[in-house]
C-alpha cells in the first residue's frame, strides 16, 4: 500500500515537471514574438500616449495639444470632415457590397459567375497605382472629360467635367473601389453558409422574398456584416494615400492632418492627434469583439 502511495506520488510529481517543461518551452518559443511586439506595438503606443500630454518646450505634463484639436477650428473641421467620411464610405460600402454579396449567391447566372470571379481584381491593385489610375479617368481634363469631346458639341454631356477631384466624393468614390470587394467577400462567404434548404423551406410555407429576407438571411449574416463594417471603419478613419493625393486642401482628414503636424515638427500634437485616431479605432475594435463574442441570436434557444 505505501509502495503504491509513492508511485503515485512520484508520477503526480513527474506528470508536474512535464507540465513545467511544456509551459518553459511553450514560453520560449514565444518570447521573440512576445519581445518584438513589445518593442514595435506596445511601447510606441505607450509613448505616443505619454508624449501627447507633455509640452514641447518643458515636458511637462500638459493637456494644450488636445484642448487645440477640439478647440481649433481648422482641427475641428478635419475631425468631423474624417468621420463623416468615413461613415459615408462605410454606409455606402456596406449597401452595395451586400446587393453584390446577395446576387453572387443566390444567382447562377453566367453573369454572376463572372462577377465572382472577378470583383476582387481591386484587391491586387496597389493603392497607389489605383490612386493615380483613378486621377487620369476622373479629373476634369482626364478620360470621361477627353470622351464627352467626341460628342457632338450640342449634346448636354460634350465638355463633361465630373468634378470628383480634389473634393469628399473623390475620396469617396475611392474607398468604394477598396471597400467593396472586400467586404463583399466577407458578406459572401457568410451567405455561403446559410443552406438553400432553409431558404426552400420558408418559401414552401409561403414567405415572400422580403420576408425571407428579414427574418433568415438578413439575421444569420448580420455579424458578418458587422465584423465587414469594422474594418472598413477602422482601414478609413487612418487613410492617408487617397485623401492625399485626390483630397482638398481644407478640410482635410486626420491622416494628411497628422503628417502635416509632423511636417511642422510638432511631435506632441502629432501624438495627441495619433491617440485620437486609436481612440476611434478602439471603439470600431470594441464592436468587433463584442460581436464575436456575442452568442447569435437563432443559437439561443
Amino acid at each position: 500500500m505505501e509502495d503504491m502511495k509513492q508511485q503515485r506520488t512520484l508520477m503526480a510529481q513527474l506528470e508536474r515537471r512535464k507540465r513545467l517543461k511544456q509551459r518553459v518551452l511553450i514560453v520560449l518559443f514565444l518570447s521573440p514574438a512576445l519581445i518584438l511586439s513589445l518593442g514595435i506595438v506596445v511601447y510606441p503606443i505607450f509613448n505616443t500616449v505619454i508624449r501627447s500630454f507633455q509640452d514641447p518646450d518643458t515636458g511637462a505634463f500638459t493637456l494644450m495639444h488636445y484642448r487645440y484639436l477640439f478647440t481649433n477650428r481648422i482641427a475641428v473641421a478635419d475631425i468631423w470632415y474624417t468621420v463623416w467620411i468615413t461613415v459615408v464610405t462605410v454606409v455606402l460600402s456596406l449597401f452595395f457590397a451586400y446587393l453584390l454579396a446577395l446576387y453572387l449567391r443566390f444567382s447562377d447566372s453566367r453573369i454572376a459567375r463572372f462577377i465572382g470571379t472577378m470583383y476582387l481584381l481591386p484587391r491586387f491593385i496597389p493603392g497607389l497605382v489605383a490612386v493615380y489610375a483613378m486621377k487620369v479617368i476622373i479629373s476634369d481634363s482626364g478620360l470621361i472629360n477627353r470622351l464627352s469631346l467626341l460628342l457632338p458639341e450640342a449634346s448636354a454631356l460634350y465638355n463633361l467635367k465630373p468634378g470628383l477631384l480634389f473634393n469628399p466624393r473623390g475620396i469617396i468614390l475611392m474607398n468604394l473601389w477598396f471597400n467593396i470587394p472586400f467586404a463583399t467577400m466577407i458578406i459572401v462567404a457568410a451567405l455561403s453558409g446559410i443552406s438553400d434548404s432553409i431558404v426552400e423551406s420558408a418559401r414552401d410555407v409561403g414567405a415572400g422574398r422580403v420576408r425571407v429576407f428579414v427574418q433568415m438571411i438578413l439575421p444569420l449574416s448580420i455579424r458578418d456584416v458587422m465584423i465587414a463594417m469594422t474594418f472598413i471603419f477602422m482601414s478609413n478613419i487612418s487613410s492617408f494615400t487617397t485623401p492625399y493625393l485626390i483630397g482638398e486642401n481644407f478640410p482635410q482628414m486626420l491622416g494628411v492632418f497628422l503628417r502635416k503636424q509632423f511636417s511642422n515638427r510638432a511631435y506632441e500634437r502629432a501624438a495627441a492627434i495619433s491617440v485620437l485616431i486609436f481612440l476611434f479605432s478602439s471603439v470600431s475594435a470594441i464592436v468587433y469583439i463584442y460581436t464575436n463574442l456575442k452568442e447569435k441570436e437563432w443559437e439561443k434557444g
